[in-house]
């Protein structure tokens, strides 16, 4: 039995990991891949990194938590259960049973929301830029959304697209101002604001969007061979849901100070819960995961 699984191999669960080896707890990381950070191109904002690539930085993150002798596995988590005093966490792969649940499963994209998203996606309609910017050279491509993953997103296709088109339903972008910066600098870029995307048409791939001026309703056609949402995410908390961990009204897992929930023994961390003010950010994630860790262990050894 382990003292402590930790669900999610993100810098959250990273860091938990980290820290519950620091306290000397058996650990066990269970995550398929390295969080939704990896697909940025670029972080600016980690403390003692200049500038490094997503991937890069989770894949420190993964090297340390291991030369530290946390377990990490790779599967696929399918259930989460309380068994007596401990949790029992089941996988495509078999059964894993801990003293301690630390749930740091961040986030799934959300979808446009358009007719044919469906059948453009791959051929088109894109939900990382990171993964798909190297198709779309010297060709026109749109970018939904205003937050950071946003501007993020249209600077790196602005590095290889012809042309960039930023389309946000607002009047301003919410990404932080170093960003915005750099964008109004990008010749290639432009942005639409107070826009949303009705529909995505072409034949075999993405050939045109339909947008709509939410404050004029006037209806405009952009030619654009590639769409790449942005458009924030929904907590991955449903697993927790399951096993009767209360959630927020948007889905979040609720959360104390030190990142105990509802349930006793499972603690929660990272851009899945209601902590840091919301701040979703590769440092608050670190942060919690380094509480939860703590709790985790007073919790085992009070």
């Amino acid at each position: 039995m382990y003292d402590v699984i930790i669900l999610g191999s993100g810098p959250a669960g990273l860091s938990a990991a980290v820290y519950s080896r620091r306290y000397e707890m058996k650990t066990l990381v269970i995550g398929k891949g390295y969080g939704r950070i990896s697909e940025a191109h670029e972080v600016e904002n980690y403390l003692g990194f200049k500038n490094i690539s997503g991937l890069e930085l989770s894949k420190k993150f993964t090297e340390h938590a291991k030369s530290l002798g946390a377990e990490i596995v790779r599967e696929e988590i399918l259930k989460v259960e309380k068994n007596g005093k401990g949790f029992v966490v089941t996988t495509e792969n078999g059964k894993y049973e801990s003293k301690t649940v630390i749930y740091a499963l961040g986030g799934v994209k959300r979808k446009l929301g358009v007719p044919n998203e469906e059948k453009f996606k791959g051929r088109g309609i894109s939900y990382c830029a990171t993964c798909d910017a190297a198709f779309f050279k010297d060709k026109v491509v749109a970018v939904t959304g205003g937050s950071d993953s946003a501007a993020m997103a249209a600077l790196l296709l602005s590095k290889i697209a012809k042309k960039v088109y930023i389309i946000y339903r607002r009047g301003k972008l919410r990404a932080f101002p170093s960003l915005i910066k750099k964008i109004e600098e990008k010749e290639n870029i432009e942005t639409i604001f107070n826009t949303i995307i009705k529909e995505v048409e072409g034949d075999s791939s993405v050939e045109k969007i339909i947008i709509e001026n939410r404050e004029t309703g006037e209806i405009k056609e952009i030619k654009v061979n590639g769409v790449f949402v942005e458009y924030g995410y929904e907590p991955n908390s449903y697993l927790a849901e399951e096993l009767g961990v209360k959630l927020s009204e948007k889905g979040r897992i609720v959360v104390d100070e030190n990142m105990r929930t509802n349930v006793e023994g499972f603690f929660a961390a990272g851009d899945v819960t209601t902590g840091s003010g919301r701040f979703d950010q590769v440092i608050t994630a670190a942060a919690e995961g380094a509480i939860a860790a703590r709790s985790a262990h007073d919790y085992i050894t009070r």
